[in-house]
């Protein structure tokens, strides 16, 4: 069983920055990871995705520029930097492991196997 655990989410004011983390147990490691977000009355957005067996990462559009994925392998964990965060960032955040990911749609809630709990993020004008 896999299990994915987020943490790192707070509030911050208007251009700020934030990191989440994503750790990740269970029976492997090697996977797509990625993240999502739900605003209230939203629909979830998937934002970004890395292989962790290699390098691939994929990135939305909505959020490139501003939001990085990468891994700590030692760690079993994912992380999400957030940059330069406005207002309409505010969300629960959603890590969750995923059978794929791609350039076009990045990462699907259809193709998720396994969820987070979720972590809120909250930024203030």
């Amino acid at each position: 069983q896999i299990k994915l655990t987020e943490s790192g989410g707070g509030s911050v004011e208007a251009g700020g920055s934030l990191t989440l983390s994503c750790g990740v147990s269970g029976s492997t490691y090697r996977s797509n990871v990625g993240w999502f977000r739900q605003a209230p009355g939203k629909e979830r957005e998937g934002l970004a995705c890395i292989y962790t067996g290699g390098s691939s990462t994929y990135i939305a559009d909505s959020v490139k520029g501003r939001f990085t994925i990468s891994q700590d392998n030692a760690k079993n964990t994912v992380y999400l930097q957030m940059n330069s965060l406005q207002p309409e960032d505010t969300a629960m955040y959603y890590c969750a492991q995923a059978w794929m990911c791609d350039d076009s749609d990045i990462i699907l809630s259809k193709n998720v196997e396994y969820w987070g709990q979720g972590t809120q993020v909250a930024v203030s004008s």
